[in-house]
């Protein structure tokens, strides 16, 4: 039950509360805007004709607060909270000025209840559409994606905490639909005004999990977790009272609130803009998002792979430069075990150290090779190969999908531990090596020109003409300008690459032929081998391979 109060029941507040409003207003409207330029160029050069889900969803997700000294203060980023204290001092000073300048002018009011009001306003906005935007990639699951032959056939030791969690939900992907619907569901409560407090109250849990399980499994995404936790708790606090006392006193209970009163323009305005906004990131993204989980999971390659090859495969010959390697778990040069994925990847491990990728795993720019859930938080030796198929000629073209990127983990970057990827790589070691020690990225021996200029442009004219335009190679349900846009600005990368020739009949076995990162000729025989596993396979995998 709930009344409304009028503006002659209003009470006068405190000095105290007066202060503490103003320091809160510059706070939450600083973190709730968004503060680089970035974000308001991306949004003005959205094509709305050809959209892809990211378009919304960079609209619902975005850095905000006061970041004038780079997201560092006394040389730390207080684990990635900097910002936030940065932008609490200067709301307090902020706050302090504005008290005594409406104190010297004699203008000081003696409550903001409007004012109040639209800032609750700006932020149950702000944290309904951002979760909404976020709780669509868990309610059709991409965020956390079903494992591949690579990954299910990799040592469980050799993941780190933040994989075994992804995995842990990856397999259950109806729980991560449950997750979804919480998200969902708390974020649109958020839209109206009755039910805000029921919203908040399902973030707040939900997004202090959230909080938890990446500090506990070094998710590295606590920052824009704690975002929402910190949004919920501010449009929780004066309602706390009220629900301590009806849940825990167990008492009748009235909930005061205060509606200002709307002009006709004013309100007419408020539901259209009301409407538009649940019509957008409610139907348009939920559409768009589906088109992604069926068509362009954004963690897993889009293009197909070679549906004769793909299975696990036993190494029964390797040969280096026309000499066979015995199998040995010790040897550090054959390759011993070889996946062909259902989309354009191949994995094999080797007994060899190499750097640790710990981004997320999602592809930006939306290039397959730079989709790299394969091989993030995998130790063991493993190496993931992106592959561009000319079935004319039976060739294989490959690209190393390790790429060192930078450390964003503590930025805004996502939730349960959807962030981007740190700088600072850790090696991860084959099986006979477990101390981790750092170790130098595995990079080709690139001779000079011309032969230098031949492997740049790596990929004949010929096998190109076979292979076709990438960027075209899904359902054109799938396509957008934004696709098409970054692929067109994608650079080329100095990336670990081979060819190889395949000679198989019905895919049972395989001969791999050609030239390695290294430059070396390569000879493998690949016996595909049946792993029956414990898990059972779920029928809600994102993708249509």
């Amino acid at each position: 039950m709930s009344t409304v109060i009028t503006p002659a029941a209003l009470r006068e507040w405190t000095k105290g509360q007066r202060i503490a409003f103003r320091t809160a207003f510059i706070f939450f409207i600083s973190i709730s805007i968004p503060n680089s330029t970035e974000w308001y160029d991306t949004v003005i050069h959205i094509d709305w004709t050809r959209l892809h889900y990211r378009d919304l969803y960079d609209i619902a997700r975005f850095g905000s607060g006061i970041n004038i000294f780079g997201d560092r203060l006394f040389g730390t980023n207080l684990l990635g909270y900097a910002n936030w204290v940065i932008t609490l001092f200067i709301s307090i000073a902020g706050g302090l000025i504005w008290t005594f300048i409406v104190r010297r002018k004699k203008t000081e009011r003696r409550e903001y209840n409007t004012l109040y009001y639209w800032l609750r306003v700006v932020v149950r906005s702000r944290a309904g559409i951002g979760i909404i935007g976020f709780g669509f990639t868990k309610l059709l699951p991409v965020q956390m994606p079903y494992p591949g032959y690579g990954l299910l056939n990799t040592d469980f030791g050799d993941m780190t905490a933040q994989k075994i969690f992804w995995l842990s939900v990856g397999i259950v992907p109806w729980y991560q639909v449950f997750a979804g619907v919480v998200e969902v569901l708390g974020g649109t409560l958020l839209f109206f005004r009755k039910t805000t407090a029921l919203g908040a109250i399902l973030l707040f849990g939900a997004l202090g999990d959230i909080v938890y399980v990446n500090f506990a499994y070094d998710g590295g995404v606590h920052v824009y977790s704690s975002y929402f936790v910190l949004l919920a708790g501010f449009l929780l606090v004066d309602m706390a009272p009220k629900i301590y006392n009806l849940l825990i006193r167990e008492r009748y209970t009235v909930s005061a609130v205060y509606y200002p009163s709307f002009p006709k323009w004013l309100r007419l305005t408020r539901i259209g803009l009301k409407t538009a906004t649940i019509v957008l990131f409610l139907g348009v993204l939920f559409y768009l998002q589906l088109i992604n989980f069926l068509y362009d999971p954004y963690k897993q390659p889009a293009v197909a792979g070679l549906r004769t090859l793909r299975g696990t495969y036993a190494v029964t010959e390797f040969r280096l430069n026309n000499k066979v390697i015995p199998y040995s778990p010790a040897d550090t040069l054959a390759w011993q075990e070889v996946e062909f994925e259902k989309w354009s990847s191949l994995s094999f491990t080797v007994n060899k150290p190499f750097p640790l990728d710990l981004s997320n795993g999602g592809g930006d720019p939306q290039r397959d090779v730079n989709r790299t859930f394969e091989i993030t938080g995998v130790a063991g030796g493993r190496r993931v190969y992106h592959y561009y198929a000319d079935t004319v000629d039976h060739v294989l073209y490959l690209e190393d999908k390790y790429k060192a990127t930078p450390d964003r983990r503590n930025r805004a970057g996502g939730i349960g531990g959807d962030g981007p990827a740190p700088e600072s790589q850790l090696a991860s070691l084959g099986k006979k090596g477990r101390n981790k020690t750092p170790t130098a990225s595995f990079e080709p021996r690139v001779e000079k020109s011309p032969a230098k200029e031949s492997w740049n442009n790596w990929i004949p004219k010929e096998a190109k003409a076979h292979i076709g335009n990438e960027v075209d190679q899904i359902d054109q349900r799938a396509a957008s300008t934004r696709r098409d846009r970054e692929y067109a600005a994608a650079k080329k990368e100095k990336r670990n690459r081979m060819i190889l020739k395949y000679d198989t009949t019905d895919g049972s076995r395989v001969i791999l032929t050609g030239i390695d990162e290294n430059k070396d000729s390569v000879y493998i025989v690949l016996d595909r081998i049946q792993r029956i596993f414990a898990l059972t396979e779920s029928s809600l995998q994102a993708g249509r391979y």
